[in-house]
């Protein structure tokens, strides 16, 4: 929470002798903020819980900057401040600027997020581009706690899928159809025009479109190489042989089943997803990274529990392991869904979308739900540049005030309040005063999707604001500059978080 609210909320836990948590009434009639503290200790302290309150009451209204309580129901605490009280809150947000709310992770981890990961078969998707914008949000949220943060794609360079790719490329330089269960897009065509591996090719080409995409990858790591790490890694585990494949014991560590490592001769002898995922999990541990968080495609379900059995195989906490899963993106075009499938070439690209309906809209809608959500992305309100489409609103919301700001010239910005505020001042104070609680949370939670659910909610309250309060030439100028600013601050950091641009003019 703000320090503001959190040195508040600190004086009423004295005053209560147990934690205080406030909240904010849906009504600004039932005060600024309030407190079920007295329902909470009744039971325990043997008395009621209106009597608690009411003795409560007293000790709230000595706290410098409460202007009066009111014991409400059953036994609530509502707390108006003094506008004193809203000076300091916005002063505290002046002073952090930009950072407002950053570093809420009191102990800060090592932490690798490890996103996309699509086979190098073809461009990435829209699917793909879910996992990107998702994983980089998590990842800037994460770091925005205080956390050192890593990303990490893993490519999967090796195995039947990528032998089919080949094949599909080199037949078509030979003017042929691709093999049975080929790739046959036409990206598979303009990959053969070059020449060179193509999987290097379009690892190279799916680096570019994640740099386009705002999403910087700081480390590739190839299945190839990790599977180099397994003769040595086997030789440590628990493993046994049964009809001709090698198996490791990962029942005795409560696996739903022993897992093949290594398939038999007759099965082509290579190592299974389960050996890579031990090597990698295993090289990931070896590099320092205190928390390992995977982000996955929903058809990945089954691994979920494999990873935490994998970090205890490896003598690891299966709590630094997080496996992320998301759910699909539809595309609606005229109301009606678009089908996709990369292998048979019917499928949306990132880099499409983005020409589609721009690269902000892009990064806002594909992080806007959460993971467990389905997501259905309307390509025609994505594309208007309206107040219908929610990226466009805030981002408006931004713009205006920097235009505030730019005709307020060299006229001062600050934190001393008039002897009355507004309910549209209070309003959007008590807004920005939530910022830093709720990016703690969302990062806890791993919800990046309450980032853009909370810019709106901001750009409405700040929209109201202004709609009914003049700033420059008002006799509460300073103040209300003041407020603009740490508005401006707090949206672009919102916007920053998902990955979205803050524009001055628009």
């Amino acid at each position: 929470m703000s320090l503001a609210l959190e040195r508040l909320a600190g004086e009423l836990a004295g005053a209560a002798g147990a934690a205080v948590e406030l909240e904010r009434p849906s009504d600004p009639k039932h005060g600024d903020f309030a407190t079920n503290v007295a329902l909470r200790l009744a039971p325990e302290r043997r008395r009621t819980p209106r009597e608690l309150a009411t003795e409560l009451k007293d000790a709230a209204e000595r706290i410098a900057g409460v202007e009066r309580v009111e014991v409400a129901g059953p036994g609530f605490l509502n707390l108006f401040l003094e506008p004193s009280w809203y000076g300091e809150a916005l002063a505290e947000m002046l002073v952090a600027g930009r950072d407002f709310g950053a570093g809420s992770r009191e102990h800060p981890e090592r932490v690798q997020v490890e996103l996309v990961s699509a086979n190098p078969t073809g461009p990435l998707t829209v699917g793909s581009g879910r996992n990107a914008a998702y994983g980089d949000s998590l990842a800037r949220l994460l770091s925005f706690a205080g956390n050192e943060v890593e990303r990490e794609y893993y490519v999967n360079d090796c195995g039947t899928q990528i032998d089919l790719f080949r094949a599909s490329v080199e037949a078509r330089q030979r003017g042929e159809e691709p093999p049975e269960g080929g790739y046959l897009g036409d990206y598979v065509f303009e990959i053969a025009r070059d020449e060179g591996d193509p999987v290097r090719s379009m690892i190279e080409s799916i680096g570019q479109t994640l740099e386009r995409f705002r999403v910087q990858i700081d480390n590739w790591a190839l299945q190839s190489e990790m599977e180099k790490r397994l003769p040595a890694l086997l030789e440590k585990l628990d493993t046994y042989t049964a009809d001709g494949a090698l198996y490791i014991r990962s029942t005795a560590l409560e696996d739903e089943k022993d897992r093949v490592l290594v398939r038999s001769p007759e099965r082509g002898g290579t190592p299974t997803y389960e050996a890579a995922d031990l090597a990698y999990l295993a090289d990931k541990l070896e590099r320092g990274f205190e928390r390992a968080i995977y982000v996955l495609g929903a058809d990945h379900h089954g691994v979920r529990e494999w990873f935490r059995v994998a970090a205890r195989l490896l003598g690891d906490e299966p709590d630094k392991v997080e496996v992320i899963l998301y759910q699909l993106v539809h595309i609606l075009e005229g109301g009606r869904t678009k089908k996709m499938s990369k292998r048979r070439g019917d499928i949306v690209l990132l880099d499409e979308l983005i020409e589609l309906i721009g690269l902000d809209a892009a990064r806002w809608y594909l992080v806007s739900r959460g993971p467990d959500q389905t997501i259905e992305l309307d390509i025609e309100l994505a594309a208007e540049h309206s107040q219908k489409n929610p990226v466009y609103y805030v981002q408006y919301a931004h713009a205006r005030i920097s235009s505030i700001l730019a005709k307020a010239g060299e006229l001062e910005a600050g934190a001393d309040p008039p002897s009355e505020l507004s309910e549209e001042e209070k309003g959007l104070l008590k807004r920005l005063i939530e910022f830093p609680g709720l990016v703690a949370e969302a990062t806890a939670r791993r919800a990046p999707q309450a980032i853009p659910t909370y810019a709106i909610r901001l750009a409405d309250d700040f929209h109201r604001f202004y709609h009914h309060r003049r700033v420059i030439g008002s006799s509460a100028q300073g103040f209300r500059l003041g407020l603009c600013q740490a508005t401006r601050s707090t949206i672009a950091r919102c916007l920053d978080l998902i990955g979205v641009e803050a524009p001055e003019r628009m």
